[in-house]
């Protein structure tokens, strides 16, 4: 394969790639607004932003079903960080919220 071929690839490749972003960015986006709706709920009900058990269970679940090539370690590390940003979310909401009634 010349160089040139090589780079075609890539660039075929790389918009794969691209796509599939766009993908995961507009699904994680919707996970985020189900997440505001979750923090909403439990608002409304004084339960905690942080569910550790339930946080675990979704770890465990996406470990589980799992196929690779990512390792589950890796699945276990993306889902960790993908609900830290989830609570950060609806922490900041709440936080907006209870400012919101104080004004």
């Amino acid at each position: 394969m010349t160089e040139t071929e090589a780079r075609q690839e890539l660039g075929k490749f790389r918009g794969k790639i691209d796509e599939v972003d766009g993908q995961i960015l507009a699904l994680l986006n919707h996970r985020a607004t189900i997440a505001e709706q979750i923090g909403d709920i439990k608002r409304a009900a004084g339960l905690p932003v942080v569910e550790m058990a339930r946080e675990a269970s979704v770890v465990e679940n996406m470990v589980s079903r799992n196929q690779g090539p990512l390792t589950d370690f890796s699945v276990a590390e993306i889902y960790r960080a993908i609900m830290l940003e989830m609570r950060r979310i609806q922490e900041v909401r709440a936080a907006q919220v209870a400012k919101g009634n104080e004004s």
